[in-house]
């Protein structure tokens, strides 16, 4: 009993260390690309993370660490950093070939405009392959250069 219970803690600790790396990690991509990543209250109220086009600033909401969404949050803000790098300062999509989750589809289709639907569906269907974050290093690489 207490070894399993010390090996599902080291296994819950070490998969922790990995996301907190991979956030990290993909914050310095993009602030190599010139984007500012902040942690605080995006200025769109309710959000968890927002980009600012104009002068390529991502907010990202402090309570996505509490509810250990940050990486998962920061990886589709990095895919609108993708998409702004293609169009070139005008945000644009990429021309994704793969669909989000179904429970992902009340999040995009919420909004009204269907330029700004399909900019979340593929932030949205990037944020949920299992490959995520890889999938978010290789665009930006691909359209950030």
């Amino acid at each position: 009993m207490i070894q399993t219970l010390l090996l599902t803690s080291l296994l819950f600790i070490s998969q922790v260390s990995t996301r907190e790396e991979k956030f990290i990690n993909l914050k310095k991509q993009l602030e190599n690309q010139g984007f500012q990543v902040i942690i605080e209250l995006p200025p769109k109220r309710g959000a968890y993370g927002l980009l600012r086009e104009a002068d390529k600033k991502i907010w990202i909401n402090p309570v996505v660490f509490e509810l250990h969404i940050a990486t998962q949050t920061l990886i589709h803000e990095a895919i609108h950093a993708a998409q702004l790098c293609a169009g070139k300062g005008k945000i644009k999509t990429l021309g994704l070939n793969i669909q989000p989750s179904n429970y992902a589809r009340p999040f995009f289709m919420r909004y009204a405009d269907v330029h700004r639907q399909d900019l979340e569906r593929e932030a949205y269907a990037v944020q949920t392959q299992l490959n995520s974050y890889e999938l978010a290093v290789s665009l930006l690489k691909k359209y950030c250069k």
